[in-house]
């Protein structure tokens, strides 16, 4: 029973804590953001949040890792890199329903105050799915550049979505974004 109670403080405590830095991540760079301001902020001890963390960024790697297991696993599970065969309205429900239960952390990782290293580890993990569903296309000298623009489109309509403040549903989104890959951006 006490295991249970601790670890449910400890989860309260890394919630308070996420929570305050989502705040104040909306209006200040990661790197202006002192320990002390954030333990006040989420009404912790300091002591209390080195018991957890080493220092801002240790916080925001291991909040970056539990992101990217999790959206790992769905890439793994729904496109997996040796199928040929992939449906990518399921991968992209499944992406825009992880999006919507971290709304809140996905928005300020892609805002002006975010974190380029999060947004870079995004596109890296993007590219290289998309290398084993392209490859034929990538033999072509111009694979390259149909590459990066995938990449960054995907990037801009993530980003797009996390600022409406009403956004489409994920399933919505899976058939907006679906149409625009097999279809391009021409109307049929």
């Amino acid at each position: 029973m006490a295991d249970n109670r601790t670890d449910r403080r400890v989860r309260r405590t890394k919630a308070l804590l996420q929570q305050g830095l989502i705040q104040l991540m909306e209006t200040k760079d990661v790197k202006d953001i002192s320990v002390k301001e954030l333990s006040d902020l989420a009404d912790i001890n300091r002591g209390t949040f080195y018991l957890h963390y080493s220092d801002i960024y240790d916080m925001l790697k291991q909040l970056e890792d539990e992101l990217f297991a999790e959206f790992y696993d769905i890439i793994d599970r729904t496109l997996p890199s040796d199928s040929a065969a992939h449906c990518p309205q399921t991968t992209l429900f499944e992406v825009f329903s992880f999006l919507e239960r971290h709304r809140e952390i996905a928005r300020v990782m892609i805002s002006p105050h975010g974190d380029l290293a999060f947004v870079n580890r995004l596109k890296n993990l993007v590219q290289k799915r998309l290398d084993s569903i392209l490859a034929s296309k990538l033999a072509s000298g111009d694979g390259c550049y149909l590459e990066a623009f995938a990449v960054s489109g995907c990037i801009g309509v993530i980003e797009t979505w996390l600022a409406q403040p009403m956004p489409p549903t994920p399933d919505i989104m899976a058939v907006i974004c679906g149409n625009m890959l097999e279809n391009g951006f021409m109307p049929n």
